[in-house]
């Protein structure tokens, strides 16, 4: 469970809001809680990964190019 406390008693509910909110993004809790919400059949899950992987490696090469100049 994700907690975030006052740094002191003056600090605005606002910044406190936007810790915990930022805490939450960066942990995963609520992205894996979306994705449990409908059911996947294994080979659908293995199939966007499949398609994840080649996805990644062509911005890998996109951006190899870009830095060489070939563009």
């Amino acid at each position: 469970m994700i907690q975030v406390s006052r740094k002191d008693a003056k600090e605005p509910v606002e910044n406190v809001l936007r810790r915990f909110s930022r805490r939450v993004s960066q942990s995963g809790v609520l992205a894996q809680a979306k994705q449990a919400q409908y059911f996947e059949k294994p080979i659908s899950k293995r199939e966007r990964r499949r398609k994840a992987i080649i996805r990644n490696e062509r911005k890998a090469q996109k951006f190899k190019k870009i830095r060489l100049g070939q563009k």
